[in-house]
């Protein structure tokens, strides 16, 4: 057991074009976009429950192709959902192109705009 009570405050994420990220995180998954501080770079901060995601409108250091297809063998960003029915139908509705879990739970996995790989887990 540690001996301090950690909690994850949020997730930061680059992106390459912070209003094609929002047409993402808020127009297919419903995420409310929330108050961020004036910084020397564009991007959004945006409501996840308890938690925050940052989208950072940097340059990313990191390669973009070449990831794996299946975003559960890559970094990701893992978020419990209430319905894994619902937000397979929005990926569907959207054109957004996803994997199921391989472990066998009712979760799936998805890349934003950027290629970033984000799990989508259904709350039991």
């Amino acid at each position: 057991m540690s001996k301090h009570n950690f909690t994850i405050h949020h997730a930061s994420l680059l992106v390459s074009d912070t209003q094609k990220s929002l047409e993402f995180y808020c127009g297919v998954l419903g995420l409310q976009q929330i108050e961020r501080p004036p910084l020397p770079f564009p991007g959004a901060w945006l409501a996840l429950g308890q938690q925050q995601i940052h989208l950072l409108e940097l340059d990313n250091p990191d390669p973009t192709t070449g990831r794996p297809a299946h975003g559960g063998r890559d970094r990701h960003v893992a978020m419990m959902i209430d319905s894994y029915d619902a937000i397979r139908e929005d990926f569907l509705a959207a054109g957004v192109e996803h994997t199921l879990s391989i472990s066998g739970r009712r979760a799936l996995f998805a890349r934003d705009p950027d290629g970033n790989a984000l799990e989508f887990i259904e709350r039991t």
